[in-house]
């Protein structure tokens, strides 16, 4: 990944010591512009891919998460949700359908510790194989309305139509990846799938059509704003996927799987007790802080950011309270409670779940 780093920082990128990826390009209004009108470019290589083989790799997935796959094709893919044996969150996670193995992004730092949690359950009669590809694949994201129009300028075209999680192999000149429609936020875009040693002349590329390389920082923004939850912050032991909002990432009528006895228990009898929200803070506070109503806490601050308009963070709410409007107290801050289109609510919700991103 070395001649990849050397490149973006080449284009103006300043890279994080610890993680050595860009945090910045030094253009970030420019990138939030292009996420809302044009196309942006974002680094995901340190994000986690696994890969799943053997013929039972299908049931296997579907017994471990909260979503279906026995009946899924190859080309398909969707997000699902890792859980423990008491439904409590360990990653979101996207799974992709290849003709004769599953290829999974999981968050940054996620990849191992779900390969040692799923080999856990690899019985030996299980034809089940688990791969770590996280140094061998760099994953890029296109987010913008005009991430097609970029894409048809590299000579791909692709029909507008396709669903989310829909991926495909492709070539660009002597470069081969895979395609896959979403950009991992609740906006339009797609994700591809490269081995690490093309990905310099791939993002080069994709540089010089018209993308706008995008750094960790606007990324981190975009999630918060967006109410993508992320290990350690929303997705822990202390939550379930019903509370962090991931109703789009769970399927009820399947069978048995790890979680969900708990899972189907919280649905039946409506017994979500937080819920997760964005918020609009009128100055800085700190992760961590707990939301105040008529002095009684009635939730807690996960996750903080600084944007154009202000501070914004996520964070966990009683649902007995919580609701779009709400203003509540936390230290010296004031904050107003808003929805965020990253999340669905099921029963909670008067609306339609949200289709998936």
């Amino acid at each position: 990944m070395q001649t990849l780093r050397d490149l973006q920082q080449r284009q103006g990128a300043i890279l994080d010591a610890d993680l050595e990826l860009p945090i910045t390009f030094g253009n970030d209004t420019e990138a939030l512009d292009a996420v809302n009108n044009t196309s942006a470019l974002v680094d995901r290589s340190h994000w986690g891919t696994i890969q799943i083989t053997g013929r039972d790799r299908l049931r296997f997935i579907h017994n471990q998460t909260t979503n279906t796959f026995t009946q899924r094709q190859s080309g398909e893919g969707c997000d699902t949700v890792f859980v423990t044996s008491t439904a409590r969150t360990i990653d979101l996670a996207t799974v992709y359908v290849e003709e004769e193995s599953l290829l999974i992004l999981t968050s940054p730092g996620q990849d191992q510790h779900l390969i040692d949690w799923m080999d856990r359950y690899i019985f030996p009669a299980d034809q089940v194989s688990l791969l770590n590809l996280t140094e061998e694949i760099a994953g890029f994201s296109l987010i913008g309305p005009d991430s097609l129009p970029t894409l048809n300028r590299l000579g791909i075209h692709l029909s507008p139509a396709l669903p989310y999680g829909h991926h495909q192999s492709i070539s660009i000149g002597d470069i081969s990846l895979k395609l896959a429609v979403g950009s991992g936020l609740a906006l339009p875009g797609y994700t591809l799938f490269v081995a690490a040693t093309d990905s310099p002349s791939l993002w080069e590329q994709l540089v010089n059509v018209g993308a706008v390389p995008t750094g960790e920082a606007l990324w981190q923004q975009l999630r918060i704003q967006q109410g993508r939850p992320a290990p350690k912050t929303e997705l822990n032991e202390d939550y379930n996927p019903l509370e962090a909002g991931l109703w789009q990432a769970i399927s009820f009528d399947k069978g048995c799987y790890i979680g969900q006895e708990t899972i189907a228990r919280l649905n039946t009898y409506q017994g979500v007790k937080q819920q997760l929200w964005g918020v609009e803070l009128n100055d800085q506070v700190e992760a961590g802080t707990p939301m105040m109503l008529d002095g009684n806490i009635v939730g807690r601050l996960t996750s903080v950011v600084a944007t154009r308009q202000g501070y914004r963070g996520l964070s966990y709410l009683r649902t007995k309270v919580g609701k779009a409007g709400l203003e509540v107290d936390l230290g010296t801050a004031r904050g107003s409670i808003v929805d965020l289109p990253f999340l669905s609510r099921g029963y909670l919700s008067s609306n339609t779940l949200k289709k998936p991103r």
